[in-house]
């Protein structure tokens, strides 16, 4: 088992509790338990964990980009959920109706092969009959073989209950690359692994829209790369995390403008997309329950604690 400290956390007893917590090495990571309102705790438990110390692609809206430290262990992936499993379920039987685990807290998961290993793991440690895991990825190109061993462990382990999502934020691919600025996947890639993943059976892939203001948003060209019979979309807002702040970046789909929002999900309903409008709780974003946004806080405010965060900011920006 792996031995971090818990040195904060915040909740909203409603909605979320967010943890920052230090690895034997220094790092700092977060995860988060939250429940989606109007559900209950035991209607819909979701659990979000860290799988890198920070994250490499340095998307320009996260704020899990402010410095990389490698990749977490096996069991410093499995440590956070059972963290707040074992103090929601002791015994370690999970029964809330629906039990989410994302893998996507703080670092791209497939850059990681222990978050596969933790997906194997994850039925003998825990007995939870609502268990559904979640990854979102930007789609790395670099990672067929981890792709492949995913396929695999959800046709045995997961086959109707696992949640996939590429994120995808704009509908031109060169663009797509100023916002995620790592060598990715094509969408013709992405489209050809999708459609098998999802005909061996479970939930449709979801492409994942965060998309900033100025970016191209046409519900045409999509379809003409993606079959809806295949995939859904899922729009959400661009978070006010430090960075999209400082670059200055405000999302297509808002917390405040419903019509908008309702006209932007419409073009993609009439290329016969499903569509979900996932605009969170406003509170998620003062509690600072999105994308690494306490982690980042902390650091930029040099808040030690004991913990050495502003060596560690030296380090990352030097």
């Amino acid at each position: 088992m792996s031995e971090f400290r818990i040195i904060s956390q915040y909740e909203s007893s409603d909605v979320a509790k967010v943890y920052v917590a230090e690895l034997p090495d220094g790092s700092p990571i977060e995860f988060v338990q939250s429940r989606q309102p109007p559900l209950s705790w035991e209607d819909k438990w979701v659990l979000i964990v860290s799988v890198l110390r920070g994250c490499p692609v340095k998307c320009p809206f996260c704020d899990a980009n402010i410095y990389y430290r490698g990749r977490l262990s096996t069991s410093e992936i499995l440590d956070q959920i059972l963290y707040m499993v074992d103090r929601r379920y002791p015994d370690r039987h999970v029964t809330a109706r629906k039990f989410k685990i994302q893998f996507a807290r703080m670092g791209e998961p497939a850059f990681n092969d222990a978050v596969l290993d933790v997906l194997e793991e994850l039925p003998r440690v825990i007995h939870a009959p609502g268990l559904m895991p979640s990854i979102s990825t930007v789609a790395p190109a670099s990672r067929d073989g981890w792709f492949t061993r995913l396929e695999r462990i959800k046709e045995t382990l997961y086959p109707e209950s696992f949640q996939f999502q590429f994120s995808i934020h704009t509908t031109d691919e060169e663009a797509r690359q100023k916002l995620i600025p790592i060598r990715t996947w094509s969408f013709r890639q992405m489209a050809q692994f999708g459609t098998r993943f999802h005909m061996s059976g479970g939930r449709k892939i979801t492409l994942n829209f965060a998309t900033p203001e100025g970016y191209p948003l046409d519900a045409g060209d999509l379809a003409r790369h993606f079959s809806p019979e295949h995939f859904a979309i899922k729009f959400t807002p661009v978070n006010p995390t430090v960075s999209s702040v400082q670059a200055g970046l405000s999302g297509v789909i808002s917390l405040w403008e419903e019509e908008r929002n309702l006209s932007v999900a419409e073009d993609f309903r009439r290329e016969g997309f499903d569509v979900i409008l996932s605009i969170g709780e406003y509170e998620e974003n003062e509690i600072g329950s999105n994308c690494g946004m306490f982690v980042t806080k902390m650091m930029q405010e040099n808040i030690s604690d004991g913990v050495g965060y502003g060596r560690l900011r030296q380090t990352v920006t030097d």
